[in-house]
């Protein structure tokens, strides 16, 4: 198959969508409500099938079956079990509760239904701060696995930065466009094309090498530890690491996060939360047995850097049938990152700008600094995203992806708990959230991104970071722990102020 002709079927999709784009911006009003939120129109499955292809990432796409591929498929019981309830059960207790405040009140972000709770302009930016440091580089995380893919599908033919620029420029111009109504429409779409393609690639490598049996055989006489429950790699521990911080993290991603306040009715968000685990399995299941029996299917190693998913279809399947599944991954990681765009931007000129900066801006000037807003992220995300993936396409960048999204997981999982104990405890106060947040945030980045020792000028060697894991868990649930206990213990000690109004 040409590379032509496997261009044409990427860029067919994206021809696809932007006809949906251009169709919902002829809809759309131009108002930030209705250009963020839809005016809170979502039915169930518009609103199901949004958070669906949302989450639909390089994290999932390839970060996930790699996974599987070189420790086992026990990642299915992380991603696909354990935070499938996991997160339906958030979905209910802040989704469900934010629904409910900010239909009342009108909210549009989360700083700014935490914001108005406790009267302070500086909790609402920091809430926005914090959340637009960590979708930075899962945003980034997208435009990689994008362009690595891109990488993959041409053989080599379109560079890394070509293929990551490509996208990324759609994506600028899709979002301006289409807003997130024109967002929720395609990732219905694509949330059942996806599911549809992953069955059917999962159905045709077992027919190729002759069932579940063969492929289980196959992978016994290359990794029989896979075959076992259980490795240095899962432990207990970890697995539940994993799976805690990915549930608490995605309830408080901008892009996830904001789709609680687009709900129509309370009848349509029970109804989305008890399809979730549903769908997840459905989706997971086939892409990490894809990639844990890609270990024994597979002629060669997988290089690192390189993804077992693409490979595997390559070997097994037709061409045409691999081009149309990883065109398919590279337009769910283009959705998840038109939703962070479009998030990231709201929460820029919602709860940054217009507070800070100039309150009186119109309804259709704050719409126009939102579009706008998405091509200054977009690009400022791009051009990182070259430098830190700029040699894949030469199989050095190992395991980023996953590297990168499990960090961001556990960024966003440390407002979790001061989000949660602002919406149902009476007795939380200002100042109890704030250092909750800024406690757990600096304990979290020292314990990821701060080296634990460090050789400093006319001191020595001396301890600067904190431990990944203390006993085998990670450093993402001491934190949750510790501003959860923040935030009690500081509440206890202060008192609300007067602008402290509730809900």
């Amino acid at each position: 198959m040409s590379t032509a002709l496997e261009l044409s079927i990427v860029i067919a999709y994206l021809l696809v969508a932007l006809v949906v784009g251009v169709l919902a911006y002829r809809v759309t009003e131009r108002r930030a409500e209705d250009y963020f939120l839809a005016s809170r129109t979502f039915g169930t499955v518009v609103l199901l099938f949004t958070v669906f292809a949302t989450l639909l990432s390089a994290f999932t796409f390839f970060g996930g079956p790699n996974t599987a591929y070189l420790h086992g498929p026990e990642w299915i019981l992380v991603m696909g079990l354990m935070d499938g309830v996991l997160f339906a059960v958030l979905w209910y207790v802040v989704g469900f509760k934010q629904w409910v405040v900010g239909k009342r009140h009108g909210y549009v972000t989360l700083g700014e239904m935490l914001g108005d709770r406790f009267g302070s302009t500086g909790l609402r930016a920091l809430v926005a701060v914090v959340s637009l440091a960590w979708l930075f580089p899962y945003v980034m995380l997208q435009q990689i696995g994008a362009g690595t893919a891109l990488v993959g599908l041409t053989d080599g033919v379109v560079p890394f930065w070509a293929g990551a620029t490509l996208i990324t420029v759609f994506m600028i111009v899709y979002v301006v466009v289409a807003g997130i109504r024109g967002i929720a429409w395609t990732d219905t779409l694509q949330g059942v094309f996806m599911l549809v393609m992953l069955w059917a690639a999962l159905i045709w490598v077992l027919v190729a090498v002759g069932g579940p049996s063969a492929a289980t055989a196959r992978l016994g006489e290359v990794a029989p530890e896979f075959l076992a429950l259980g490795s240095d790699f899962y432990t207990p521990q970890r697995m539940l690491t994993f799976a805690i911080s990915i549930a608490f993290g995605v309830a408080m991603f901008p892009q996830v996060n904001q789709r609680f306040f687009t709900a129509g009715s309370e009848t349509v968000l029970k109804r989305s939360l008890a399809l979730w685990p549903v769908l997840v399995v459905l989706l997971f299941v086939p892409a990490f047995l894809l990639g844990a029996w890609g270990r024994g299917l597979v002629e060669a190693d997988v290089a690192a850097g390189d993804n077992v998913l693409p490979i595997l279809l390559a070997e097994y399947t037709p061409a045409w049938f691999a081009a149309l599944v990883v065109a398919g991954a590279i337009a769910a990681m283009m959705s998840s990152s038109d939703s962070m765009l479009l998030s990231g931007s709201s929460y820029f000129t919602r709860d940054i700008y217009r507070p800070l900066v100039d309150d009186g801006i119109t309804e259709r000037g704050e719409d126009l600094l939102g579009r706008v807003g998405v091509v200054v992220f977009a690009f400022a995300a791009l051009i990182a995203s070259l430098y830190v993936g700029g040699e894949a396409e030469v199989g050095v960048v190992g395991d980023i992806l996953v590297d990168i999204g499990d960090t961001a997981f556990g960024g966003f999982a440390q407002l979790a708990f001061p989000v949660i104990v602002s919406l149902y405890w009476r007795g939380a106060t200002r100042d109890g959230v704030v250092s909750a947040i800024l406690v757990s945030q600096a304990a979290y980045v020292s314990g990821v991104l701060v080296p634990e020792y460090a050789t400093l000028p006319f001191v020595g060697t001396v301890r600067v970071g904190l431990a990944e894991t203390y006993f085998g868990w990670g450093i993402s649930l001491y934190c949750m722990l510790l501003g959860l206990v923040v935030a009690v213990a500081v509440s206890y000690v202060t008192r609300p102020t007067a602008d402290e109004a509730g809900f």
